[in-house]
């Protein structure tokens, strides 16, 4: 049996020349992420997981009380 290669697919929140975040669908409800400058270090997860993640990055933090 052939081991089929992920498809990834740059962020577009990725700039040109930097750092890029990429992702791929593996098997059905697993989403692979890599970053460009180590990508042999993959990151598994699963879609709602993910979509956890990005909605707690996009989540504006409050500035600390002093």
């Amino acid at each position: 049996m052939t081991k089929t290669e992920p498809t990834w697919q740059k962020s577009t929140h990725s700039e040109e020349a930097s750092s890029c975040v990429y992702v791929a669908a593996s098997s059905p409800g697993t989403i692979l992420l890599r970053e460009s400058d180590e990508p042999e270090a993959i990151l598994t997860t699963g879609a709602p997981q993910l979509a956890a993640l990005i909605s707690t990055l996009r989540t504006p933090r409050k500035p600390p009380r002093t």
